[in-house]
C-alpha cells in the first residue's frame, strides 16, 4: 500500500532547505528548469524518470517539485509504484513558491 502524498506548503519547504532536512527534486523540463528554479533544487524531469536512478538523499528526506504541483504528484505515485518511498512535494509547485514572496533563482 503506498504512503499518502503529503502536500508540504512553500514556507515548509523553505525552513526543510535551509536546515539542510531535504532534497529538492523538481522533476520540470530543463528547459523550464533553466528558466526558473528554487535555489537548491536538482532537476530530474517526469519525462525521463526512472525511479531506480533518483539522486541520493543522503541522511535527508525527498520532496518533488514542479511547476504547479500535478507532475512532482505523478513522480511521486510512480516512485511509490516502484517501491520506493517518496510521498512529499511542494502543493502548488514553483507558482506557489514565488506567490508565497519566496525567492526564485533565474
Amino acid at each position: 500500500m503506498s504512503t499518502p502524498i503529503r502536500n508540504m506548503t512553500p514556507e515548509e519547504v523553505n525552513a526543510a532547505l535551509a536546515a539542510d532536512e531535504i532534497l529538492l527534486v523538481d522533476v520540470r523540463e530543463p528547459h523550464e528548469f533553466a528558466d526558473a528554479r528554487i535555489e537548491g533544487a536538482v532537476n530530474y524531469p517526469l519525462s525521463t524518470l526512472d525511479p531506480a536512478t533518483l539522486p541520493s538523499a543522503e541522511g535527508k528526506y525527498m520532496v518533488l517539485s514542479c511547476a504547479g504541483g500535478v507532475r512532482s504528484v505523478n513522480a511521486a505515485l510512480q516512485c511509490q509504484a516502484a517501491g520506493i518511498d517518496i510521498h512529499d512535494h511542494l502543493a502548488g509547485g514553483l507558482r506557489a513558491w514565488a506567490m508565497a514572496g519566496l525567492p526564485v533563482a533565474r
